[in-house]
């Protein structure tokens, strides 16, 4: 038959075994795209170009009307205007998105000066 010191001898090892895959199983603090610090640059990289691609798909879906039903300069404009209206709102939407995590971060960092 097997030996009982064998038997523990496994026992034990699949314990410890079990135990490190366990430990390597734990989930790593994943870091949310909004909890990342970017420099003034890459911000400002980021709202240009979400302006400029605002205006680039007004112009497509502008051009493509405009050659699709012959008129050409009328919804070609008319998409670039939006374009335009749409990057500039997304772009307002990026700064008071970053203002509110400033400020966040400045009501946090009062926080821990005053100690509360």
């Amino acid at each position: 038959m097997s030996d009982p010191h064998l038997a523990d001898d496994r026992k034990a090892r699949l314990l410890a075994l079990d135990a490190k895959l366990a430990a390597k199983r734990v989930p790593e603090q994943v870091k949310d795209h909004s909890e990342e610090h970017y420099s003034q640059a890459q911000l400002a990289w980021r709202m240009v170009i979400e302006l400029v691609a605002g205006l680039g798909i007004g112009f497509g879906i502008g051009y493509g009307l405009d050659t699709l039903f012959g008129t050409m300069p009328i919804f070609l404009v008319l998409f670039i205007f939006f374009g335009l209206a749409a990057g500039v709102k997304t772009m307002m939407r990026s700064a008071n998105e970053v203002q509110r995590k400033q400020l966040a971060a400045a009501n946090k960092d009062e926080g821990d000066t005053r100690g509360d």
